[in-house]
């Protein structure tokens, strides 16, 4: 059973599926799926897709000079059959894809070495241009942490660092205010994420 490769995005095209377009000429193209036709017939360049494989390979994001890929290349001579020798080729085989897959680990670990900190990088210099698209606290929550004790120069520090506090109960517009009343009959007014005693 031959497994023929898709010209459009080098997927393995299986016998009895896909579509075969023969050109005047008498040019096979094989195809894996529509997509891959549709867009062939839109005279898209593979390279410009980020999907296909011919794409991965100009962008470095696959191994291109390999020992291991010649074997998949197609050889048009024929052997004559030997017990032998095609169990050897079959060894051969598994061996020849296990070495690939470790050097495809290999490549792809060199590939994304040093990938967290360009994330890091990136997402640094993303804050810094867009800081004024970050939240900022509310007055209602500076009084609170004031009515805490906290100096006015952690709170402003806190702001410039955009801490904002772990909890807000907050209603938009006001602060939620809860009413306490006590046993000789007076009201207190408390903000509304402390806790209610009951006295």
């Amino acid at each position: 059973m031959r497994i023929e490769t898709c010209y459009f995005c080098s997927r393995p095209a299986y016998p009895s599926k896909g579509i075969t377009f023969v050109r005047n000429d008498g040019k096979q193209f094989r195809f894996c799926r529509s997509k891959c036709h549709k867009n062939f017939k839109m005279k898209r360049n593979p390279r410009k897709l980020q999907w296909t494989k011919a794409f991965r390979k100009a962008a470095g994001k696959e191994m291109t000079v390999d020992s291991t890929l010649q074997f998949a290349a197609r050889r048009n001579i024929p052997t004559r059959y030997n017990r032998d020798l095609t169990q050897k080729v079959l060894k051969a085989m598994e061996r020849i894809s296990e070495i690939r897959q470790k050097r495809e680990r290999v490549f792809y670990k060199k590939r994304m070495a040093g990938r967290r900190a360009r994330e890091l990088a990136d997402a640094r210099k993303l804050v810094q241009t867009h800081s004024h698209l970050l939240p900022r606290m509310r007055g209602s929550e500076k009084r609170k942490l004031a009515l805490e004790g906290m100096a006015q120069e952690e709170i402003q520090r806190l702001e410039q660092e955009h801490v904002l506090p772990v909890e807000t109960k907050k209603v938009f517009g006001k602060e939620k205010l809860r009413q306490r009343v006590r046993t000789d009959g007076a009201v207190d007014v408390v903000p509304g994420d402390m806790d209610i005693d009951s006295e």
